[in-house]
């Protein structure tokens, strides 16, 4: 068995390894981050400045593909004019109302399908070659009285959906083309910078998830082995001081001359009596918390009377409750107190609560119990006039190992199991334990069992 020297040894070298891979791991996660930020700046730059060249690309090619097609509908409009044989002079009759959206002004109205066909022969004269939409309008009804989407794909042409060409605020017939599926590169381009930065940072922030979550396992698992180093620490002392008063009060017994000194053998017969007592318990500790880990909690179920419970705890805790001036009152108020559970399990959790209100508690003071009924549950509350435990502590603990340091009040023994049994036994029967305190004025731990009204 490891001394307690030993297990502070290993608990150091532990702390100081913990504390090269905390650095190193911490230089890693700022070392890639800066490098990211790097690249980002850089990347950043380059993107910039090829944005902007293809910005000035995408406005030339977007200025010819413009011409183009003002250059075709003007051609449209003096197609149409020498088939009615008209000889008005449409001057600036193309207009470009926005993007990829034109309006074409005329003298009267026109078949829609003697404007689709002449659209056509300009566009494709003039190597437009993208989908578009026209729509013929009517000052009279002031209404849209044609419109078609035209394909390049014959085969897709009845297919394609019609966007509705908005009215245009124009006196006298005219009509619109629409190009919905020329789009601008300008948007292209800022959604690639908008990516070249969302995906590195997307990764650092998996990178530094990941670092936290592995801190913090890391600093767990090191809080969990510096309380089972206690743990250690505590059983050890814990069990060489009976052994030791066993084995000088076996050899005291082995003494031929002590026949005639009745009163002296029984004295030390009955120190080894409480000695082997006191292993039996604290072994007994260890044997229920590890039957929790390796078996979980099983459990007979049976009505059980929770007063009766306390009064067996307290009549078991009586004798060294009075070994250290303290007295134990019950205050077993509730008018219902059967519950449903396993009577050993419960009766080992209400012992654990007592054993603490004595560990805890200070000379020539009062441990009471008192029982009460809120709702359907039953309450079961151990209150000591002990030195209390720190708001700090109090979510504490319930956790396995953890022992609320007691500075120089007095020694107190234990592996720190009890209060983490309870709270087992406690969600086991669908309730709960909880601690209210103060520093150096005692404390009320409370265990809440629902009741079993079918007994």
């Amino acid at each position: 068995m490891l001394s307690t020297r030993a297990a502070r040894n290993i608990a150091l070298m532990g702390r100081r390894a913990i504390g090269t891979l905390m650095l190193l791991a911490t230089l890693s996660v700022v070392g890639v981050v800066v490098i990211q930020l790097l690249w980002l700046r850089q990347s950043s730059r380059y993107n910039r400045e090829r944005v902007a060249l293809n910005k000035e690309q995408a406005a030339h090619l977007e200025k010819q593909f413009n011409d183009r097609v003002v250059m075709a509908l003007s051609d449209v409009t003096e197609n149409i004019l020498t088939i009615n044989k008209d000889s008005t002079d449409l001057f600036d009759a193309v207009k470009q109302v926005r993007p990829n959206y034109f309006a074409v002004t005329i003298n009267d109205t026109l078949h829609p399908y003697l404007l689709e066909a002449l659209l056509r022969k300009e566009f494709s004269r003039r190597h437009i070659e993208d989908d578009f939409e026209y729509g013929v309008y009517d000052c009279f009804t002031d209404s849209l009285v044609y419109g078609n989407y035209v394909s390049q794909d014959t085969m897709a042409r009845d297919t394609m959906p019609h966007s509705e060409l908005p009215k245009l605020d124009k006196d006298g017939h005219y009509f619109a083309v629409y190009f919905p599926t020329r789009q601008s590169t300008l948007w292209d381009e800022n959604e690639a910078v908008v990516w070249t930065w969302i995906f590195p940072v997307v990764v650092t922030l998996i990178v530094f998830s990941f670092f936290s979550y592995s801190v913090w396992v890391i600093m767990r698992q090191k809080r969990l082995s510096e309380m089972k180093n206690d743990f250690i620490g505590n059983m050890t002392h814990e069990l060489k001081t009976p052994i030791s008063t066993i084995a000088l009060s076996a050899e005291v017994i082995g003494d031929p001359a002590i026949v005639h000194e009745p009163d002296r053998l029984r004295e030390y017969a009955r120190i080894i009596r409480g000695e082997n007592e006191r292993l039996r318990t604290q072994v007994e500790r260890v044997l229920q918390l590890a039957t929790l880990d390796r078996d979980g909690i099983r459990m007979k179920r049976e009505a059980v009377d929770m007063h009766q419970v306390a009064r067996a705890a307290a009549d078991s805790i009586r004798l060294p409750a009075q070994e250290r001036g303290m007295r134990v009152e019950l205050r077993l108020e509730a008018r219902a107190a059967t519950v449903s559970g396993d009577r050993v399990h419960l009766a080992n959790a209400v012992f654990n609560l007592l054993d603490n209100a004595v560990k805890y508690g200070k000379p020539d003071s009062a441990i009471e119990v008192r029982t009460s009924q809120r709702g359907n549950e039953l309450l079961l509350s151990v209150k000591d006039e002990g030195i209390g435990i720190r708001k700090e502590d109090q979510r504490r603990v319930f956790e396995r190992f953890f022992r609320v340091h007691t500075g120089n009040v007095h020694d107190v023994k234990g592996f720190g199991l009890g209060l983490h049994y309870v709270q087992q036994i406690a969600l086991a029967h669908g309730g709960g334990v909880s601690v209210r305190s103060e520093l150096g004025k005692g404390s009320v731990f409370t265990l809440s069992l629902p009741l079993n009204h079918s007994a």
